[in-house]
């Protein structure tokens, strides 16, 4: 079984509970990685990770402070697994439920063959939509891996191997969106993002509160900002997709 670390911030003791939980019910050996809090970060470390610059190039409004801390944690779990001896690693955070299948699935993706970056374990069925593909074929009786036609922005959970990570450390260091919206601009690092259907997990009622704080609405200007990045990414998703 690969490492999996759930992500979760020191004040989320309920989250944490529940997750080990979770583990423990399946007899997984879930570990829990402290997410980071950005406020505590020191100036420079919050310019090694984020840049406004880049911000306003990409995105169409700047992040708050829980997407930056959100995003800090992934790339420092990334970092996790180079520093390990491990071929790949289980990312999740902490609002979601482990089904049934999901040690089966998880150990089916890591015996795949080496040309993966991520396999995503929850795509947009969660949020009541259907899921666009290019194409999909057996992973496992019952569950099938997806190439997606449009990659689904949720990080609730998904496998990563060591040259995803690379690619990720090497690109996203700094950043400038909120990490479910970076992880859809593929072609900009060439991270190949797979998915499995149905979903090995499923979001929990807890993700319904956010642990990353409210995002205040933006005027009139940044509305336009998201018009023209979304116009612009249906545009370049669809070429690099042909």
């Amino acid at each position: 079984m690969l490492p999996i670390l759930y992500v979760n911030l020191d004040r989320d003791g309920a989250r944490r509970d529940r997750m080990e939980a979770e583990f423990k019910k399946l007899g997984l050996p879930g570990e829990r990685f402290p997410a980071t809090l950005w406020t505590v970060l020191s100036p420079s470390e919050q310019a090694r990770y984020y840049s406004p610059e880049l911000n306003s190039q990409q995105f169409h409004k700047p992040l708050v402070n829980g997407e930056k801390g959100c995003y800090a944690s992934h790339l420092r779990a990334w970092q996790w697994l180079l520093d390990s001896p491990h071929s790949a690693l289980v990312v999740l955070e902490d609002d979601v439920r482990l089904k049934p299948e999901f040690a089966t699935v998880v150990e089916a993706i890591a015996a795949l063959p080496a040309a993966w970056d991520m396999v995503k374990l929850l795509g947009r069925p969660a949020t009541g939509k259907r899921e666009k593909l290019r194409a999909q074929r057996a992973l496992i009786p019952g569950t099938e891996l997806v190439d997606y036609a449009r990659v689904p922005s949720l990080t609730a959970g998904y496998v990563i191997s060591r040259a995803g990570a690379s690619k990720l450390l090497k690109s996203r260091q700094p950043f400038g969106r909120p990490i479910d919206v970076d992880l859809r601009h593929f072609w900009e690092n060439g991270l190949k993002i797979q998915g499995v259907e149905p979903a090995a997990i499923e979001l929990d009622d807890t993700s319904f509160e956010s642990s990353i704080g409210d995002k205040p609405k933006g005027g009139l200007a940044a509305r336009w900002r998201k018009f023209r990045h979304k116009t612009a990414y249906t545009v370049l998703n669809r070429w690099h997709t042909r």
